[in-house]
């Protein structure tokens, strides 16, 4: 008998559907029919098939051997090992429970305007001018505010200069599918993009690259990723924000979270909010995540830690080495060791090990699967 084809039917029923669906929409770039769209309202933040098309649970293209979208998704069967098998050309071990890793560091930004603009020492803003500016990729898929910023809802963008990335800069703690951005940077004439997301973002490139997805798999060079322990609905402004503390998301100028949510509004003013109370706005899609430290970045970037200045930098594949090191001998950004801040790093091995509990025991194995009691 000939090997099954996995296509939409399969990734439907056991990603889509199950749980384990982050939305990353690796799935709708991919799509080389144009028959799935994505859907961000009202934080559903999911993959869908077109009705006209093989219905929602089914694809005439995927019957006739289409297989892009299960090959694109970094939640699809047995995706840690393939990519890791991939990347480093070895699986995991259990004790790795951070992911595979090269160097552990703290990193900043050197320029001024980088620096300020960024969040937690300014590193990935850093990374993508130096990138963009020494022609090792085209454009940088990217999250910003819609609109003029007032109604805080992130949305997929692409930068492709110093004065993009520098708009974009800071931290969005609602989601945005990066990925989406992909055709607009496309039709802009890049083939060389980087991304920039969390963990199930940044595991699209490898998987892609891995399963063979094609020619987009080709034009992803370069994966950075953001440590997450999980992203919030889009309700947590009004539900929370406005309702329970007085905090117009118009009036918001920065967020971060260090321990609780910190707000900073555009009349000088500063603001915390328990992050226990901001539970239950969590995403649907980060409930199964298992992956805090974007454990298949190129470069996986944070800012936990004692350091509000400083990022949290793990170099991970020997692409994310050779460029981070470009950058120090550029001067673009200066390092101190990790040792410095000993609770970041333990921070980043405890949170890996709660998000890794949360891959649920239903699901197709993965190494270093941490039991609950662990």
């Amino acid at each position: 008998m000939p090997p099954e084809k996995l296509h939409w039917a399969h990734l439907y029923e056991e990603v889509v559907t199950s749980g384990l669906c982050t939305g990353c929409s690796a799935c709708v770039v991919v799509c080389p029919y144009d028959v799935l769209g994505y859907d961000d309202g009202d934080g559903r933040y999911k993959p869908f098939h077109v009705d006209a098309d093989g219905g929602t649970d089914n694809c005439t293209h995927g019957v006739k051997g289409c297989t892009l979208c299960t090959r694109a998704c970094p939640r699809f069967r047995t995706w840690e090992p393939e990519i890791e098998q991939h990347l480093f050309g070895r699986a995991r071990t259990d004790d790795e429970v951070s992911g595979i890793a090269r160097h552990t560091i703290l990193a900043r930004a050197t320029d001024p305007e980088v620096l300020g603009a960024g969040q937690d020492g300014g590193f990935v803003s850093a990374l993508l001018i130096w990138a963009l500016e020494h022609d090792v990729v085209d454009a940088a898929l990217v999250s910003a505010l819609e609109g003029d910023g007032s109604t805080w809802k992130a949305v997929p963008t692409v930068a492709r200069n110093r004065t993009d990335v520098l708009a974009t800069a800071g931290s969005r703690y609602t989601y945005s599918a990066n990925p989406m951005a992909y055709a607009e940077a496309i039709e802009s004439g890049a083939e060389r993009i980087a991304l920039v997301g969390m963990g199930c973002q940044a595991s699209a490139p490898p998987v892609m690259s891995a399963r063979k997805a094609g020619k987009v798999a080709r034009r992803f060079s370069l994966s950075i990723g953001l440590l997450c322990s999980k992203t919030f609905d889009d309700a947590i402004f009004p539900e929370l924000f406005e309702a329970r503390y007085g905090l117009a998301r118009q009036d918001i100028a920065k967020m971060n979270i260090k321990g609780v949510f910190q707000i900073w509004t555009h009349d000088g003013g500063y603001h915390e909010v328990p992050l226990k109370e901001a539970h239950e706005f969590t995403r649907q899609g980060c409930l199964s995540c298992p992956d805090f430290a974007a454990e298949h970045a190129d470069i996986a970037t944070g800012g936990i830690g004692a350091f509000n200045d400083w990022t949290l930098t793990v170099i991970r594949t020997e692409r994310g080495h050779e460029l981070f090191d470009a950058m120090v001998a550029g001067g673009a950004v200066e390092v101190r060791p990790a040792d410095d801040d000993p609770g970041a790093v333990a921070l980043l091995h405890r949170l890996s090990r709660v998000s890794r509990r949360r891959w649920p025991s239903t699901a197709v194995p993965m190494p270093g699967r941490l039991p609950t009691s662990t």
